[in-house]
């Protein structure tokens, strides 16, 4: 079976549908706090069920469009044993790094190959929480990395879009880092 039947299986929607290509709603918080809590809830199951069968050596992460929401959500999951879950709600990025690199990244919902990415290496995002507050926070290198991808798909972007011109994914097959961190310069 493929990465990508695997993934669809675990109710990850798949690249080509319409709801990966369109702007996220944003929730009204605090008035949507239910809505909300049940989308972070549906989000959390997924992540879990997709993390049974598919280690992350880079972390993890899933937005609500990904399992068929159009709403602004997604969740990251750091590396690290006691790294708790990043929930993201309504988040957009205000401010980013001039300084970037570029890494392989791979998404659910086209998990058959992998694409070379540049992103910042640090990237400042607000955030509204659950009570309707708007929190803002700094993050780096591999983190920065995988909220940037989350808030992508909340965009309606994949990281296909920020490939540089002429480069394409490759299989899986002939990805050699699964299973590695990304690598920072020091």
């Amino acid at each position: 079976m493929r990465p990508s039947e695997q993934m669809r299986d675990l109710g990850v929607v798949q690249e080509g549908e319409p709801v990966l290509a369109e702007a996220a709603r944003a929730f009204d918080l605090p008035t949507e706090r239910e809505a909300a809590e049940q989308v972070i809830e549906k989000l959390f199951t997924a992540m879990e069920r997709i993390g049974q069968v598919h280690p992350f050596a880079k972390g993890m992460g899933i937005a609500a469009p990904q399992i068929g929401f159009s709403r602004a959500a997604a969740i990251v999951q750091p590396v690290g044993p006691d790294t708790p879950p990043i929930v993201l709600l309504n988040p957009r990025i205000t401010d980013c790094s001039i300084e970037t690199d570029e890494q392989f990244e791979g998404c659910l919902s086209f998990f058959d190959v992998r694409g070379v990415v540049p992103r910042p290496l640090r990237i400042t995002v607000e955030a509204t929480t659950l009570d309707g507050q708007l929190t803002t926070t700094a993050y780096e290198r591999g983190l920065a990395r995988l909220i940037h991808h989350e808030i992508d798909h909340l965009d309606g972007l994949l990281y296909t879009a920020r490939m540089p011109d002429g480069v394409a994914p490759v299989p899986v097959e002939q990805y050699r880092q699964t299973g590695q961190a990304w690598a920072y310069e020091q």
